[in-house]
């Protein structure tokens, strides 16, 4: 058979980046090392003790004695349209808090499923409600929710509670068992600094019940928690091939965290966010989200009339390898979405970003007072 040359790449390598954006994150030195450790079976003896101890870090994590902790092949999305599909069958009221565009998200799942789906200010016009959900970390919105009133409103109508944590858990406190929250997930890719591709998630044994007793199965099967959750028991029953080295380097990432500590990794991401917010005004920009209600993970920020919005991205990519998101759903265009998770929540980047807005924002026609933002980011940051 006679040799054929491959074309030469036109990107030859990934370009270094600074990820501001809403994910993913920044990764971990150690967790890209980890994936790179040698190959081994999903079902060798000795991946079974890995398993079984990221499920272990993961109940630190997720603040759970109670529930069975594991991580799905699959991004965020993946652990919503698993609980949804295994949790609802068609007819099953759902009341759903929806305030951004994953919110939508869920309510689009769910009338896939053939639920009821309904509002949350509705909740009291419903006697046979199965499930309440609700975004604790809405990255759309920049708006973090408070979940014990929810959680306290789902017991009240005996309704499971389920909770999308992608973009707080790591960040924020997510306290699985003290908040009664009957189905938890997440993603790897945000606060917990891994690449994107599991979705790590902590089902209650109410929940749990409540797949068993189901009258049909799960219209997924890939995604039935019920099958899953046999995966990462303890019998460790064969279901897909696991992303082996996705779990290595999840089980990396959590080390990190716990060894930083969850209280000050919390505290971490409060800081570098409250100086990224001083330094924002500073420059005369306007945040989306009311200050008590604002989440530390990502801050939209609405861009100034006449400043257009793709060149201030395509300028901070190209000439300062800084990566910002742009808006989602209604907020398409008119703002932009400064992340700071995981590896990426540090004040050398606070000060990188503002210090290329300090620079880009004058050469589009918005002048802003120079050195303000970094300055008062300083300021915030050494606490003055």
């Amino acid at each position: 058979m006679a040799e054929t040359t491959l074309p030469e790449s036109k990107m030859p390598m990934v370009p270094p980046r600074i990820l501001l954006g809403p994910g993913p994150s920044m990764v971990h030195p150690r967790v890209l090392q980890a994936m790179m450790s040698d190959m081994i079976g999903y079902l060798d003896p000795d991946f079974m003790l890995i398993m079984d101890e990221v499920s272990a870090l993961l109940r630190r994590v997720f603040q759970t004695e109670e529930s069975l902790t594991l991580a799905l092949s699959g991004t965020g999305s993946a652990g919503m349209e698993a609980g949804l599909t295994s949790l609802l069958e068609p007819g099953d009221t759902a009341i759903l808090c929806v305030h951004g565009f994953f919110s939508e998200r869920i309510f689009d799942m769910a009338e896939r499923v053939g639920a009821n789906v309904v509002p949350l200010r509705e909740l009291k016009k419903h006697t046979d409600v199965k499930l309440v959900t609700a975004i604790h970390a809405e990255t759309s919105t920049g708006i973090k929710q408070p979940l014990q009133g929810l959680s306290r409103l789902a017991r009240e109508h005996d309704a499971l509670f389920m909770v999308d944590a992608v973009t707080s858990l790591g960040g924020n406190e997510v306290a699985v068992d003290e908040w009664d929250i009957d189905y938890c997930y997440s993603a790897t890719q945000k606060c917990l600094a891994c690449p994107p591709g599991l979705s790590p998630v902590a089902l209650s044994p109410r929940a749990h019940e409540a797949i068993k007793s189901r009258k049909i199965k799960p219209t997924s099967w890939y995604l039935d928690l019920s099958l899953i959750a046999n995966y990462w028991g303890f019998d460790h029953v064969y279901h897909h091939t696991a992303p082996v080295s996705m779990i290595l380097a999840l089980r990396e990432g959590l080390r990190i965290a716990l060894e930083e500590g969850l209280e000050a990794r919390f505290q971490r991401h409060h800081r570098n966010a409250v100086a990224l917010w001083a330094g924002l005004e500073a420059l005369g920009l306007d945040l989306v989200a009311p200050e008590e209600y604002r989440l530390d993970q990502i801050t939209p920020v609405w861009i100034p009339e006449g400043v257009d919005d793709d060149e201030v991205r395509r300028i901070l990519l190209r000439e300062y390898g800084i990566e910002v998101g742009r808006g989602l759903g209604q907020f398409a265009g008119k703002v932009w979405r400064i992340g700071m998770m995981g590896e990426s929540s540090k004040a050398q980047y606070v000060l990188a970003v503002l210090s290329a807005l300090e620079e880009i924002l004058p050469r589009l026609g918005f002048e802003v007072p120079y050195g303000a933002g970094v300055g008062a980011a300083s300021r915030s940051l050494a606490g003055g």
